[in-house]
């Protein structure tokens, strides 16, 4: 497996007031709601400003010196990682999340910017304009990629990542962890990932998003997962993937390619638009 790389940078405002609390051990969490605006290139070429909201968690020490020194609607930077858990529900369903966990929290005074450096939602919140949202990684693919077109034709491939982290625990003893990350890719760049196979180190950079949906049975879902910009094939020596030892795609491949983007248009499902805003600001999951 790749040596991983799990690293979060994100500038927003704080929608709420944080929210302190501890665990039967003693140990300090401090939750931040963070909100801003993303710039995105649409379909039609032109650029969008996307609003999204993301919570962070902050543990110990730092966490109680946070508490009494940020407020909704400050601006603030965080560094940290992504952090996957999963459980078992109730109805013995399997779940999970990806969460963030803030190593370092600033405080920012807003920045040189045309026009208000904020802008409120439905709710009265306010947002970062130019906020910043990036996430890097770097791991193994779980499954092969999987390249599929939108109703409009636009191309999306979807991919996981599996990216590992080592540390060592209260005891001394080295552990491993692995962090399990969704990731999207459009256009160009989707066509450019289609023949990523399970087990290929890819390094991505991208910005973090919420997706929803029903289930099957009525309930409200929530995921995150990444939007890729950038997406790079490591090498581990010959034969191990990469630009300088993957083949192109074949003729038949291009064929293949092309058939599916028609079969794909013509379905009636859900469509896939990177233009969606996930969730909705009355649907917050927070």
């Amino acid at each position: 497996m790749a040596r991983g790389l799990n690293h979060v940078m994100m500038a927003g405002t704080l929608v709420q007031e944080p929210e302190m609390r501890y665990t039967p051990g003693g140990l300090a969490i401090l939750e931040l709601n963070l909100a801003g605006n993303d710039h995105v290139v649409g379909d039609d070429g032109k650029d969008r400003e996307l609003a999204w909201y993301h919570r962070a968690t902050v543990f110990g020490n730092q966490a109680e010196m946070l508490a009494d020194q940020l407020h909704a609607g400050d601006p603030v930077f965080l560094e940290g990682r992504l952090d996957y858990r999963s459980w078992e529900s109730q109805e013995g369903q399997r779940r999970s999340a990806l969460d963030v966990v803030a190593t370092r929290v600033e405080g920012l005074t807003f920045g040189a910017r045309k026009g208000e450096p904020t802008m409120a939602d439905s709710r009265g919140q306010q947002r970062l304009r130019d906020a910043l949202n990036l996430v890097t990684l770097i791991g193994n693919l779980t499954r092969d990629a999987e390249l599929r077109y939108t109703p409009s034709g636009a191309a999306v491939t979807r991919f996981s990542v599996a990216v590992n982290e080592r540390y060592r625990d209260r005891g001394g003893n080295d552990q491993e962890r692995t962090h399990y990350v969704d990731v999207n890719v459009w256009r160009e760049l989707a066509e450019g990932c289609a023949e990523l196979a399970k087990g290929d180190p890819v390094f991505v950079t991208g910005r973090l998003v919420n997706d929803s949906w029903t289930d099957r049975d009525g309930n409200r879902r929530f995921t995150t997962r990444i939007e890729g910009s950038r997406v790079e094939f490591l090498t581990r020596g010959p034969g191990a993937g990469g630009p300088g030892t993957r083949r192109g795609p074949s003729p038949q491949q291009d064929q293949d390619r092309d058939d599916a983007r028609g079969a794909q248009a013509g379905q009636d499902e859900r469509r896939l638009d990177i233009d969606d805003e996930f969730p909705p600001e009355e649907d917050l999951p927070f």
